[in-house]
């Protein structure tokens, strides 16, 4: 009896799966937009607060004392309200004065909306007109004039704001961890490991070990793959063999997937290709949501060898043959050595008629890597791509 009634809801269930779907992602969609409103107010309320206390600092209208009476005073307004604290304004001030900064403005000015988010790219100039002035116990309106705040800001939330100006150095590193961050929605834990991995480095190096048919069918892909991948997190031993280092992928795959970036779905280990009568094994199989396509990853514990690269060209060409479906895009390649020889990398690449690309792999966080190319090269290579692709 039991196992008909839950045969029945099956059927319901799958009967009504669309009409389920869509009330999901109505319910999706709003909480997403409070979300959103929520985490903009409170940016547009540090930038206001902490745009009125820097004036009012700099014109030594107020000394730090003031600034703690302040904080006082508000505990005293609402006693409920918490982290309201002198630190907290003072952070406000550093937030204000960090991108309100003229180099600040010209990097944004540089860029561009090449990284500013879609629903951020619908707003005239991409700027918000704060509040201009304040109102004071005497009903008298002071004007405080504040720096326009540009919507890049709204990328990403208030915490990761604080990691964002505390660890980072340069206007370009800010910039791009914070659109980064937006991108592949990060908390502020994932955006520390991506801050000590350098993900910066890793993506703007990425053009580098691209092939030319990757770069052409995607032109947004050197903002998505990685030229180097830590995985530090999955503890390996000193000497592994290749099984070794894809089963310990396989248990680690939460962090795996968060380090090559959140676009990727895992379909399978060792995916079974059969061609000719015979089977062939590619390591690990994922689907990329952005770009709609399979990606195959192939791991190698030793340097690169050109003949690996041919190898993962016949496995994409198997996977396009054979299992990609109409809706789907060409599959691409990525070979995940151990170490690479760059030149070699670059000459078997120039030859390769496949979207395919060559990355490191370390087992050890890399601190301080070197940035090979600036954020406004990088964004004009973006732009370059797009206008080859409208043509």
């Amino acid at each position: 009896m039991e196992a008909n009634e839950s045969s029945t809801e099956m059927k319901a269930m799958a009967t009504f799966k669309e009409d389920f779907e869509s009330v999901y992602n109505i319910i999706s969609t709003h909480r997403n937009r409070v979300i959103k409103q929520i985490n903009g107010e409170t940016l547009m309320m540090a930038w206001e607060v902490g745009g009125f206390v820097s004036a009012k600092l700099k014109t030594s209208a107020w000394g730090s004392g003031v600034v703690r009476q302040l904080a006082e005073y508000i505990h005293t307004q609402d006693p409920t309200v918490r982290g309201w604290g002198y630190r907290t304004i003072y952070r406000m001030v550093k937030f204000y004065e960090a991108y309100s900064s003229p180099e600040f403005t010209e990097l944004v000015g540089k860029v561009n909306s090449h990284f500013v988010p879609f629903e951020m790219a619908q707003i005239p100039n991409h700027q918000i007109v704060p509040i201009e002035s304040a109102q004071t116990q005497t009903d008298q309106f002071v004007t405080i004039q504040l720096s326009q705040i540009p919507t890049v800001l709204l990328s990403t939330s208030w915490s990761n704001h604080q990691l964002i100006i505390n660890y980072c150095k340069t206007d370009e590193q800010r910039l791009f961890y914070m659109l980064y961050a937006g991108r592949e929605h990060l908390e502020y834990k994932e955006l520390t490991r991506a801050i000590k991995t350098d993900a910066m480095s890793a993506i703007l190096g990425g053009q580098h070990v691209q092939s030319q048919m990757l770069q052409r069918k995607y032109p947004v892909a050197p903002l998505l793959f990685k030229d180097r991948v830590s995985l530090d997190m999955l503890g390996l031993p000193l000497r592994y063999k290749e099984y070794k280092l894809r089963k310990t992928i396989i248990k680690h795959m939460k962090d795996f997937i968060l380090e090559m970036g959140k676009d990727f779905l895992f379909i399978d280990e060792e995916h079974r290709l059969k061609v000719g009568g015979k089977t062939f094994k590619t390591d690990l199989l994922f689907y990329h949501r952005l770009l709609q396509c399979m990606v195959a990853i192939e791991l190698k514990t030793t340097e690169f060898h050109p003949k690996d690269l041919g190898q993962l060209e016949f496995y994409l060409e198997a996977l396009d043959q054979e299992e990609r479906r109409s809706n789907e895009n060409p599959s691409i390649g990525i070979l995940l050595c151990k170490e690479a020889n760059m030149e070699v990398v670059r000459f078997a690449l120039n030859r390769s008629m496949s979207p395919t690309m060559v990355a490191q792999y370390k087992e050890q966080l890399q601190v301080g890597g070197v940035i090979q190319r600036s954020l406004v090269e990088f964004c004009k290579v973006l732009d370059d791509n797009r206008e080859k692709q409208s043509n």
